[in-house]
C-alpha cells in the first residue's frame, strides 16, 4: 500500500498527483466503512458489536490527526525552506489554528478507557488553544515570533502539544508503534529544552525535523490501520460506565 502511495505521488508531485492521492485515501476510507456482516467480539466483560457510528468516530479521529499532522508538516517545511520571513510567520499562525482544530476533533472522538485522562487531554487542548488565541489577537507580533522571543509562554501554548503527546503515549501503549514511542519523549524534551535554553539552534532544528517526520509517518500509518483496534473493547467502556453510575 505504501508503494502504491509513492507511485501515485510520482517522482515530481503535482496537484494532479495529490488529487489522485486524496482519491486513493477516500477509497480506503470508503472500504473501511463497508460492513458485510455484524461481527460479535468477545470482550473482557462480555460480548459487543461495532456499529457504523463507532467506525465513523474512528475515521473522524484519524482525519483530525491527519489534519493536525499536515498543518504541522507544512509549517515546519515552510520554516526550514523559507526561513522566518514575515509571510511564513503569519502563515504559521493560521496553520496553528488548523492544527488546533484537527487536534480538538481527534480529542473529542478518540476512544480512551479512562475518562479522567480523556478529560485532562481535552483540558490541555482547551488551555493551549485559548492561550494561543489570546496571544495571536493581542500581540502585534506573529504568534510564533512572540513565543520564540518569550519561551515561558510555552507553559500556556505548549498545553496543545501536551495534549498531542497524550495521544502519542496512548498509541504507543495500545499499539506498540515505534514512531509514537519516539515522539512521546521527544516532544517534551524539545519544548522543555527550548524553555530552559539548553539546546543550540542546530539541535532544536534536528529535533523539530524529527518530530515533523515521525508525526507524518504516524498519521499516514493510522489511515491504513484496521478500524476495530481503535475502537477498543466496548465491554470495558460499558463496565467502567456502570462502575461510575454506582458510585
Amino acid at each position: 500500500m505504501y508503494k502504491k502511495i509513492l507511485y501515485t505521488l510520482g517522482d515530481t508531485p503535482s496537484v494532479d498527483n495529490y488529487c489522485a492521492l486524496l482519491a486513493l485515501v477516500s477509497k480506503i476510507v470508503s472500504v473501511q466503512m463497508q460492513v458485510t456482516e455484524t461481527v460479535v467480539y468477545q470482550g473482557q466483560f462480555g460480548e459487543f458489536t461495532i456499529t457504523d457510528r463507532d467506525r465513523l468516530e474512528v475515521i473522524i479521529y484519524r482525519s483530525g490527526l491527519a489534519t493536525a499532522a499536515l498543518s504541522f508538516c507544512i509549517g515546519t517545511s515552510l520554516l526550514f525552506w523559507q526561513g522566518a520571513t514575515p509571510l511564513v510567520l503569519n502563515l504559521l499562525t493560521v496553520l496553528l489554528g488548523i492544527f488546533s482544530l484537527g487536534l480538538g476533533v481527534s480529542l473529542f472522538t478518540i476512544h480512551i478507557y479512562l475518562v479522567p485522562l480523556h478529560r485532562l487531554l481535552q483540558l490541555f487542548w482547551l488551555i493551549g488553544t485559548v492561550f494561543s488565541a489570546a496571544i495571536a489577537f493581542s500581540s502585534p507580533e506573529p504568534l510564533a515570533l512572540f513565543v520564540y522571543q518569550h519561551p515561558l509562554t510555552l507553559l500556556g501554548t505548549g498545553s496543545l502539544f501536551a495534549a498531542l503527546t497524550g495521544i502519542y503515549f496512548k498509541e504507543a501503549f495500545c499499539f506498540d508503534r515505534l514512531e509514537t514511542k519516539l515522539l512521546t519523549p521527544l516532544v517534551p524534551i524539545l519544548l522543555l529544552g527550548f524553555m530552559a535554553g539548553i539546546f543550540p539552534p542546530e539541535i532544536q532544528t534536528i529535533l523539530l525535523a524529527s518530530w515533523s517526520v515521525l508525526f507524518a509517518v504516524f498519521a499516514l500509518r493510522k489511515i491504513f490501520q484496521a478500524i476495530p483496534p481503535d475502537i477498543g473493547d466496548k465491554s470495558v467502556f460499558a463496565y467502567l460506565k456502570n462502575q461510575r453510575q454506582q458510585v
